[in-house]
């Protein structure tokens, strides 16, 4: 069975073949594109037709790699954005881009009407100014919502489905990005939804991970010469795929979805919403089979990407690979920075904040790259340790292990510091977490597969992980108290 997984994320996008034969999986990655937002005027919004146009060129490109046609697709986007659809279905607008300037001003709006905690107490979603519910804030404030009554908003992965197939509907794990849903009832608030001054009906009923949501429009199948198929509404948002295909059978582990952002968490039956989950900066997110994602966004590698794009700006092309042995070399728990400080969100010379920080704080300056990303490694690490603490505080038990998935586990060096700071042992793998996470919610749609165990029993069959056993435990403890007086000290004096 061929299934195509369309992985649309906010700097690129792909299309992955997955090759199933009923217990064993493969995936090809066959296009790739970039997805570049376009600044309009004041406004800053994604390329929708170019995006889906790339879209059936992943289709199309199907052809040079198998034969027939495949047994369905599906897409998952990023979280949060979203697009409109009149009745004649008709694309009103590109959508807006997370970052567009209108919406701070629309958080800060709506934060004096209704107050920060009791947006997290009625919706487990940190209030921050991209979230759903701020952006339509700002469609209120300028009157934008004049659309005719069968108008209804179709979030990313949603509006491609549609386009492909010409049913409107809305995926769970998509909808609980926005700030809009009750994550007990799991399904729509609508008296939060009334008092911004948005009617219920302008979103469109929920539908679960692994169900099929019609066929290929057949304009669309004669255009691109293929058989018309399925199209299944996976766990459309990128982050519920990539836990999807956590290769686990136990549930007494942490999960962290490392790339630039790293996510992370622990599945849950219901929403933890309490102080502490909204203090320590935790979300409640929905997952497969009604699950809850109670996870936390961290700067990842972000910074060690922002340092390598530095360094080639200076006339330094360096790897990651040697990014990382470089740092390996080094000896360690030497400086540290915190990696949700504001001051590293943006980009710039990485280099020298990383050491403002370091000198700001009273400690050794790293000097050399090697230094520098060494430094990052480690402040990752410890990153990890802190939050596992407050995720075991919030779930009041032990976690047995950590496993880590996605394009940041590539990072050897990572994974083996993150099991020495949190004393856990650390199991790696897939890389392709994401992609193999949605072509196997497709399975589980044609039947092929029954549930989130099966699924995550053919990942481990597939993709052996690789464990990381923690080493020198007493001298990270120690380094970890360390770690703590920095960034609290530095947070206090912020």
């Amino acid at each position: 069975m061929h299934m195509l997984a369309v992985d649309f994320g906010a700097s690129s996008g792909r299309t992955i073949l997955g090759r199933w034969d009923g217990t064993k999986l493969t995936v090809e990655d066959i296009h790739r594109f970039s997805n570049d937002p376009v600044q309009l005027g004041e406004s800053l919004h994604w390329d929708f037709l170019r995006l889906f146009h790339e879209l059936k060129k992943g289709i199309h490109a199907y052809k040079q790699h198998a034969s027939g046609s495949p047994s369905s697709i599906a897409v998952d986007t990023w979280g949060v954005d979203y697009g409109f659809v009149n009745g004649k279905g008709k694309l009103l607008g590109n959508p807006y881009h997370y970052r567009d300037e209108r919406n701070a001003i629309a958080m800060d709006q709506l934060l004096t009407v209704l107050p920060n905690m009791e947006l997290y107490r009625r919706t487990g979603i940190q209030p921050l100014s991209f979230n759903t519910i701020f952006q339509l804030y700002a469609e209120v404030k300028d009157k934008a919502l004049a659309f005719d009554e069968d108008t209804r908003l179709l979030f990313m992965p949603d509006l491609f489905r549609f386009y492909l197939s010409g049913v409107r509907s809305t995926e769970y794990t998509i909808a609980s990005t926005s700030g809009l849903l009750n994550p007990l009832a799991r399904d729509w608030d609508g008296e939060l939804l009334n008092k911004i001054g948005v009617s219920s009906d302008l979103l469109t009923p929920l539908v679960m991970p692994g169900t099929k949501e019609g066929v290929l429009r057949p304009e669309i199948a004669e255009e691109l010469h293929i058989a018309a198929m399925p199209i299944v509404a996976a766990a459309s948002h990128d982050t519920a795929s990539a836990v999807v295909s956590i290769p686990s059978l136990q549930g007494d582990y942490a999960f962290i979805s490392c790339g630039t952002w790293s996510l992370m968490g622990v599945e849950l039956e219901e929403p933890i919403i309490n102080e502490n989950s909204r203090r320590w900066g935790f979300t409640n997110e929905g997952g497969a089979e009604h699950r809850i994602r109670m996870l936390k966004n961290i700067m990842g590698l972000w910074l060690l990407q922002a340092c390598k794009r530095h360094w080639e700006f200076e006339g330094e092309t360096l790897s990651f690979a040697e990014m990382q042995e470089m740092a390996k070399r080094e000896k360690g728990l030497a400086c540290y920075v915190d990696p949700e400080d504001p001051v590293f969100l943006a980009p710039g010379n990485m280099p020298k904040r990383i050491r403002l920080y370091c000198s700001q704080s009273g400690q050794h300056v790293p000097q050399t790259k090697a230094e520098l990303i060494r430094c990052v490694v480690d402040s990752l690490a410890m990153k990890f340790k802190q939050s596992l603490d407050e995720i075991e505080g919030l779930v009041d038990r032990d976690l047995a292990c950590i496993h880590m998935v996605g394009g940041g586990i590539q990072n050897k060096l990572l994974c083996q510091l993150t099991a020495n700071a949190t004393g856990r042992t650390v199991i790696a793998g897939p890389v392709e977490a994401t992609a193999i996470g949605n072509v196997m919610m497709q399975a589980k749609a044609h039947g092929e597969v029954q549930s989130l165990a099966q699924i995550r029993q053919a990942v481990m069959d597939s993709f052996p992980p690789e464990s990381y056993e923690p080493e020198d435990c007493a001298q990270w403890q120690e380094a970890y108290v360390t770690y703590r007086q920095v960034i609290d000290k530095k947070s206090v004096r912020s």
